[in-house]
């Protein structure tokens, strides 16, 4: 048998090298899969991805039915609350089986603690925003042209083109 000459002259490659630390630090956090981790946009979704994060996955005592602790701020949890049924089945079919039971929301400040820090990396992009019509624009100037003040004809200019660039049929 030959034996295969390796081209790396003694390196090691660096997934190798941290493969182990990457994991033994995920499962002191209960990520047995840390593709929940690495891959949290993928799995959750962009919506749900861009206000929250998983934090933990902790075991009760008999081991079956682990509780994933998910962070997000207090303004984005009613909405994560309501898809948590959803968010549960995704991340089972990641283990291949129901492994998570229960899902638990952890609410931090935009500045939270050390670990708390509520700024989520996956955020969607904003939408690009769309020219306001000339006419409308003329008429919300008009509208608060006898206002002195230049930062509340400003304010005053904005809402009224809000309210002018409303549609009929939806109020929005």
């Amino acid at each position: 048998m030959v034996r295969r000459r390796t081209s790396t002259y003694g390196f090691t490659r660096t997934s190798a090298l941290l493969q182990g630390r990457i994991r033994a630090a995920s499962e002191s956090r209960g990520f047995a899969q840390s593709r929940l981790l690495t891959q949290w946009p993928e799995i959750a979704g962009p919506d749900i991805a861009a206000i929250s994060r998983p934090v933990e996955i902790g075991y009760g005592r008999g081991g079956m039915g682990a509780t994933l602790t998910l962070l997000t701020t207090g303004a984005h949890a009613p909405v994560l609350e309501m898809q948590k049924d959803t968010l549960r089945d995704r991340v089972n079919a990641v283990y291949g089986y129901n492994a998570i039971a229960r899902i638990r929301i952890t609410q931090t400040a935009a500045t939270g603690f050390a670990e708390g820090q509520a700024s989520f990396v996956h955020r969607a992009e904003p939408a690009p925003e769309v020219a306001p019509d000339p006419a409308l624009t003329a008429r919300a100037r008009d509208e608060a042209g006898g206002v002195t003040d230049e930062g509340l004809r400003g304010a005053l200019e904005r809402l009224a083109l809000n309210v002018l660039g409303r549609r009929p049929e939806t109020g929005r």
